[in-house]
């Protein structure tokens, strides 16, 4: 097969590693394969063991490569919001060639003179989203090429991470026998590509259920305005489920995809299963509902954060509402147990493609789409970070990653024209988190 318009999106996320193979041809964009393996060698979004995660990686490129029939070398990574920072940055280049036209190189330039200024050397760049160019003072200028003037500035935002984050995932990837053609900020690749122009323009609140972390962004005026990562995910509420009913991690994974439901509400108690129990040479009967009670417990503290977090800068309110994604978003239910804590504007996205219609595609397939849109402009800022980060040696360490697998912080920028209210009750719902509690203790009181 021919390669020329293929672009290759990995998700290296915490339960399971995504590829997905696309080709645009013709304006056309469409999936010609994809994979999907366990991970290894990751704890909640960052990698912590490289040679496990390499593995992992190589597990689902070689799936993805015999269902496309294609032979993979290259791929657009993703990388999690965990621990990013926003800067405004801004670059002020003269235009070198005689005859005053810009070229592509003196983009490149002025995007690495507003990369040299107001960046700690313990982070790097993993995107630069360029908001406008002026020449000579005029400005609002989205793409300046061949335009003539002797002055070329740029204002934009960088995306920082700390470096050894980069450092490992590029390792990981070269230890996986491929090459990384660029880094993709996740939440910013999704905001761009699942929501419409006007959720874009007017402000919407993406949420990311991932196995390993909750991630919330919100996307206005076509940026990434806010981001804050709970730590929590579809593996805290497997590992809950393992807890109160005495079984198995693997079993109790097994147990929430066959007869999970994310709102008890919509459960129905008369519906049992067998669960086997630790210790005990007898199953157990256990309910869907009180499953559910089990799941939406968890559920119920991930949502109330994410809540309280866009409560303090005033971005419940937003036009676009909330927009559910990721593997964690596929339990049964979801979109009308976020409704009872977060209001009636939210919808779930799944991927309409031929082979990715689930929720934990949506990452792997953002990436691919984000890249082979991206116009020469900021094609050549890309090559800009790359250059930046290929004059710095890679120091993969292992261990120290976990330096940054603490609760972050929230990353936001103030909304200038807008000034949505929190009006909605950050209370719980219900009493699900104390129900649990109490459960747990009874496992200890039966006779």
């Amino acid at each position: 097969m021919n390669n020329s318009g293929v672009t290759v999106g990995l998700d290296i996320g915490t339960t399971s590693i995504k590829v997905v193979i696309a080709q645009t041809a013709s304006n056309q964009f469409n999936v010609i394969g994809a994979g999907n393996a366990p991970s290894r060698g990751l704890r909640q979004g960052v990698i912590v063991d490289i040679d496990a995660t390499a593995s992992a990686i190589r597990a689902a490129i070689d799936q993805a490569q015999e269902k496309a029939n294609f032979q993979i070398h290259e791929v657009v990574a993703g990388i999690p919001a965990n621990k990013i920072e926003m800067v405004r940055v801004e670059g002020l280049v003269s235009i070198a060639n005689q005859n005053k036209r810009i070229t592509y190189d003196d983009v490149k330039n002025v995007a690495k003179q507003a990369l040299s200024h107001n960046l700690p050397s313990d982070r790097d760049v993993v995107d630069l989203i360029a908001e406008e160019f002026s020449v000579d003072g005029f400005d609002g200028i989205k793409d300046p090429h061949e335009m003539i003037g002797v002055r070329l500035e740029m204002q934009g935002t960088a995306y920082t991470v700390p470096s050894k984050i980069l450092d490992n995932t590029r390792m990981a990837i070269q230890k996986a026998g491929l090459s990384l053609r660029e880094f993709v900020l996740s939440p910013l690749a999704m905001g761009t590509n699942i929501l419409n122009d006007g959720e874009q323009d007017f402000g919407t609140v993406l949420i990311d259920l991932g196995g390993g972390q909750t991630t919330t962004s919100v996307m206005h005026d076509r940026k990434l305005k806010f981001n804050y990562v709970d730590l929590e995910g579809g593996d805290s509420i497997t590992k809950d489920i393992s807890t109160v009913l005495s079984t198995s991690y693997s079993h109790a994974e097994k147990i929430k995809r066959d007869y999970g439901y994310a709102d008890p509400t919509q459960a129905n108690a008369d519906n049992e299963f067998l669960v086997e129990v630790v210790g005990d040479s007898a199953p157990k009967t256990v309910d869907e509902h009180y499953l559910s009670e089990i799941i939406s417990a968890r559920l119920e503290q991930i949502y109330k954060r994410s809540f309280e977090h866009l409560a303090a800068v005033n971005a419940l309110n937003m036009p676009g509402g909330f927009v559910l994604t990721g593997g964690n978003a596929a339990l049964p239910r979801m979109v009308d147990f976020a409704k009872t804590i977060l209001g009636e504007n939210v919808r779930l996205f799944v991927p309409d493609q031929i082979g990715l219609r689930h929720p934990s595609y949506t990452r792997a397939l953002s990436y691919a789409i984000f890249v082979s849109r991206e116009s020469m402009t900021q094609q050549i800022i890309k090559q800009a970070i790359m250059t930046r980060r290929d004059d710095v040696d890679i120091q993969p360490v292992g261990g120290e990653v976990r330096e940054y697998v603490e609760v972050p912080e929230s990353t936001t920028e103030q909304f200038d024209n807008y000034n949505y209210s929190a009006d909605v009750d950050v209370t719980p719902r219900r009493g699900f988190f104390s129900r649990l509690v109490q459960a747990v203790k009874n496992l200890f009181t039966e006779d």
